[in-house]
């Protein structure tokens, strides 16, 4: 019923930058939180970024300063731009959103198939 489709990983150098893009379709009426979340090899899945309805933004601390979260609810796509990346920040890359399917619906849990972000020289 619905569906989060991330684009722009890929491969960059240190100190580069990438955007990532996240778009949800379907039946959806309104949608709640959007984040990002990573996962990277061995590692437990962590929250990079959250952003509210109401555009509050909450960042890892290891990213704050470095990455921007950011939404465009015509669109119901949620970005996260990525400067000034690190080895560390590669990482299978996840969106994640609270979608209300209906008016009389609770909100649920829907998410991304995953990016790839590679950071290497």
């Amino acid at each position: 019923q619905v569906r989060l489709v991330e684009s722009g990983g890929g491969l960059v150098q240190p100190g580069g930058s990438l955007r990532l893009s996240c778009a949800a379709s379907g039946s959806i009426f309104s949608i709640g939180a959007m984040d990002w979340y990573r996962q990277a090899p061995g590692k437990r899945r962590e929250l990079v970024a959250l952003i509210t309805s109401d555009f509050s933004e909450n960042y890892l601390d290891s990213v704050k300063g470095r990455f921007t979260i950011s939404r465009d609810n015509a669109k119901n796509t949620v970005y996260l731009q990525m400067n000034s990346l690190k080895p560390e920040d590669t990482a299978v890359y996840y969106c994640h959103a609270q979608v209300l399917i209906s008016r009389t619906a609770n909100y649920g849990d829907y998410w991304g198939q995953g990016t790839q972000v590679t950071v290497s020289s």
